[in-house]
């Protein structure tokens, strides 16, 4: 777990504007400043999955380093408060995760629940709007974004088999073309709307893309594939030419909105 002494809720890495797309990584982190010590949990705890999406960031980075494009990651822990849910969602502050209890989440005054708001889920949700804004603006056109996740090898005994899952909502552009790619590659089992499914009222690519008519994809990548250098090198051979060769498709660049499943 990463301590810092003065604690940035988000971290920007530069890259080409121009180029027109954009990475975000909402999980990256499993980050507390130091006023939360650990939500009450056993250490131990803030490295499982409940606490970030482990190999996220490190793939997020690789990919951004490859495509040489910009990309906004979070810098606190999903368990202080969770970047992507809606400001009204249930989960937006877990009280229980998978099987753990967070004894600070419990009970929650309202005022604690507008401080966590307004000083660390905010601000990343600004930055997110201002680097797709400004993409949009310096590449003159409607930018690609693609948010990165990582999902557990096993859930309540269960385990995935998937390699990947994309999740989408109702805008197949980015989704066919991926899924057809990854699917042209024998050792990889791809998930769609596997092992989540996209459409997801209030979240980050809801907010950010699905009401704005902006080509987006959501990738989640299983955590043993990617929990190391390795893993995650071999993880952007796969993906950097897909997203290159659909960043360079004329359609991705295009504004069109397609009714969210989750207003249905």
């Amino acid at each position: 777990m990463k301590q810092k002494e003065n604690f940035y809720p988000f971290e920007e890495i530069p890259g080409n504007m121009e180029a027109g797309l954009v990475l975000i990584c909402d999980h990256a982190s499993n980050a507390l400043p130091d006023e939360y010590g650990s939500l009450g949990l056993q250490s131990s705890e803030l490295f499982r999955h409940i606490a970030y999406d482990i190999g996220a960031e490190m793939l997020t980075k690789e990919l951004a380093k490859r495509l040489e494009v910009p990309a906004v990651v979070s810098h606190f822990s999903r368990l202080l408060i969770d970047p992507n849910r809606g400001e009204d969602d249930p989960t937006l502050i877990m009280q229980l995760s998978d099987g753990s209890v967070i004894p600070d989440n419990y009970p929650m005054s309202e005022t604690e629940r507008q401080r966590r708001i307004e000083n660390y889920y905010k601000p990343y949700d600004l930055a997110v709007g201002r680097l797709i804004a400004g993409v949009e603006e310096a590449s003159g056109k409607s930018p690609f974004v693609v948010s990165v996740h990582s999902f557990t090898p096993v859930w309540h005994g269960q385990a995935r088999p998937w390699h990947i899952g994309l999740l989408w909502d109702s805008d197949r552009r980015a989704f066919d073309p991926l899924f057809t790619g990854l699917n042209e590659i024998a050792e990889i089992k791809v998930g769609d709307n596997e092992p989540y499914d996209g459409a997801l009222k209030g979240d980050t690519m809801y907010r950010h893309c699905t009401t704005k008519g902006i080509a987006h994809i959501l990738i989640e990548v299983r955590q043993d594939l990617i929990a190391n250098e390795e893993g995650v090198i071999k993880w952007a051979d796969y993906l950097q030419p897909l997203f290159h060769k659909i960043n360079g498709m004329p359609m991705i660049h295009m504004k069109q909105i397609f009714p969210s499943r989750a207003d249905w």
